[in-house]
């Protein structure tokens, strides 16, 4: 049985030794992913183990010529991690190809043999366009670039050769259904570009906007656009949520670059020191439109979802006693404008004491849009005893990849509620069990002890005038008490004017949000709190949705209130600042002290003029 064992743990070991060695060997192929006619390119495999009998592609000569290898190649690497080194060969096979004929073509896998046995590569696409003559040496930058250098011999930095080109994955949407726009700068090959200075990206006037990361240091691809190679740099991801219908512009925006080039030499010394030298040249972007269909009407429980949804919900307790806590959390999960949506509401039985919910989303934004979770928790009390349904709650979404609604609902909860003992108790008793309470305790009476009151027998607290005073003072109590009741039903009633109410107060919760993020040096959220805390005031100030809140409609009812125009120049210039911020690096930490006091004090400011 003991040898039995030992075999079996001996052929485990040698299964998952071999194992492991297969997850480590690799054998890929690589090469352009485009590459013009005629012109000659590195087809390469690179393999960390020995081998030998590389097979070439089959389908390889009937689409290129092979004009020479293989060329080998060895490389060692070393790497020292936590102590420990480890060594890894790395052994290449080159190839130099030329294409044949235009189109697209798949290189089928090589295989190689790796101690008797067959591994295969990957495989490869290249597009083969047709040749493009060389950039022209001998004139001036055009209309896309401006050179700060004159009597050189400057490459052509205009037309086709150096431009921007804002991407957009769809054209035509609907209102809130996410875009992802992709800003690339194209260049010719044969541009050597060493360095960028002024970067204005765009701002998305009438969009809703999540960065999506990408490297801070731009990596240059091949890519073909309009039959043509360009080295191509990626500068910005952003997702996009249209808040507005028609037709959305995004501005031209523009960028500085330092492109070197050769200088023709003015004398002898000129030509023995320097050669290339750095020139600017600016380049303008293109306007840029999408097409943003209104929703269909709307049905109930729509709460301005746009995307693919499921919802789920969970409720801590479903047996309780009275006045115990019960949270009810519903978890909608999906892709699409999560941060955009509202918060469900949940219907209750009147014997609930309900708290506004609180919701808090986490998502992330990747190159397939804006995918997460948002969770919106709902606290509430029972005040009686008894057996409560809590209703599911239905929960309406716009599938623009349909072009209709879906509805989704949680699950139905069944609350089990039991009388509080003690002082966990405060129940207040219906009209239907005060009728039926009972006096107890009146068999036994304590005898009273120290200094009581007496008083003469036949005397009575009823006539005298402190019994009027505090019969009328009661009653008008009474009265002030319904009529400030009534004030606040209409209050609370009135969802704008409450918003109104507490414009101020979640504004100031924003700001000091904002000096947090300050404090912590994170740039960009501390911009953002400082744009949501100034748009979300005025959205519920100046009763405007926030799919309609825009600058100017901003400034126009500043007017209209008679706001004081330093104050609205004021406004403006921090909302210019905080949306430069959020696309350019800004100046520090001093800069961003400045801009928290200025937006605190032209806060205060508008809070005192608009009540005017």
């Amino acid at each position: 049985m003991i040898k039995k064992l030992k075999i079996y743990l001996i052929l485990v070991l040698a299964f998952v030794t071999l194992a492991a060695q297969a997850e480590q060997t690799r054998f890929e192929m690589s090469a352009p992913n485009a590459v013009e006619m005629g012109q000659q390119f590195r087809l390469t495999f690179t393999l960390n183990d020995r081998g030998s009998n590389l097979q070439l592609p089959p389908n390889l000569n009937s689409n290129f010529d092979i004009l020479m290898g293989p060329s080998t190649g060895q490389s060692t690497s070393i790497r020292t991690i936590n102590g420990r080194t480890t060594t890894e060969v790395t052994y290449s096979y080159t190839y130099i190809l030329r294409s044949k004929s235009e189109g697209t073509f798949e290189i089928r896998p090589a295989s190689i043999e790796i101690d008797g046995k067959v591994m295969e590569s990957n495989s490869l696409k290249i597009q083969v366009v047709k040749a493009q003559s060389q950039p022209q040496q001998q004139r001036q930058p055009q209309s896309g670039g401006s050179s700060s250098n004159q009597g050189s011999q400057s490459v052509d930095l205009g037309g086709d050769n150096l431009f921007l080109r804002m991407e957009m994955s769809k054209q035509n949407v609907f209102r809130g259904e996410q875009i992802i726009a992709t800003v690339k700068l194209y260049a010719d090959p044969n541009i050597p570009i060493s360095g960028f200075e002024e970067v204005n990206l765009p701002t998305y006037e009438g969009f809703f906007t999540q960065d999506i990361e990408i490297p801070k240091q731009i990596n240059f691809t091949r890519e073909v656009y309009d039959n043509r190679i360009y080295q191509v740099g990626i500068l910005k991801k952003t997702v996009l949520f249209p808040q507005q219908n028609g037709t959305l512009t995004v501005d031209p925006f523009s960028m500085t670059l330092l492109v070197q080039q050769r200088v023709r030499p003015r004398s002898f010394f000129d030509d023995f020191f320097s050669g290339i030298q750095t020139v600017r040249t600016t380049i303008t972007s293109k306007q840029a439109r999408v097409n943003v269909k209104d929703l269909p009407p709307s049905p109930a429980n729509f709460y301005g979802g746009v995307g693919n949804f499921s919802v789920s919900s969970e409720m801590s307790s479903e047996d309780v006693t009275t006045n115990d806590a019960v949270t009810l959390k519903v978890t909608i999960n999906g892709t699409g404008n999560l941060r955009l949506i509202r918060n469900p509401e949940l219907q209750l039985p009147t014997d609930f004491e309900v708290y506004d919910p609180r919701a808090t989303d986490n998502v992330r934004a990747t190159d397939n849009g804006v995918t997460g979770t948002k969770t919106i928790e709902y606290l509430f009390q029972p005040r009686f005893e008894g057996d409560y349904t809590v209703p599911s709650i239905p929960f309406v979404f716009f599938n623009p990849s349909t072009g209709s609604y879906v509805t989704r609902s949680t699950q139905e909860y069944t609350l089990h509620v039991e009388k509080g003992t003690g002082a966990e108790s405060t129940t207040v008793l219906s009209s239907r069990q005060r009728e039926d309470l009972q006096l107890i305790g009146q068999d036994i009476r304590y005898i009273k002890q120290g200094n009581p009151m007496l008083r003469s027998r036949g005397a009575t607290f009823y006539g005298t005038p402190v019994f009027y005073s505090i019969y009328g003072g009661s009653t008008l109590l009474f009265l002030f008490l319904i009529f400030i009741y009534r004030k606040k039903a209409r209050e609370n009633a009135n969802a704008a004017l409450m918003r109104n109410k507490k414009a101020n107060r979640v504004a100031t919760k924003r700001l000091k949000a904002a000096s947090g993020f300050m404090k912590k040096n994170q740039d960009e959220a501390f911009h953002e709190a400082i744009l949501k805390a100034f748009w979300g005031y005025l959205s519920d100030k100046l009763g405007i949705p926030v799919a309609n809140l825009n600058r100017e409609s901003a400034v126009d009812k500043l007017n209209e209130k008679n706001a004081e125009q330093n104050l609205i120049d004021d406004f403006v210039e921090i909302i210019e600042q905080c949306e430069f911020a959020r696309y350019a690096p800004s100046g520090g930490s001093e800069a961003r002290s400045e801009l928290y006091k200025k937006a605190v004090s032209t806060m205060s400011r508008l809070e005192k003029q608009i009540k005017r």
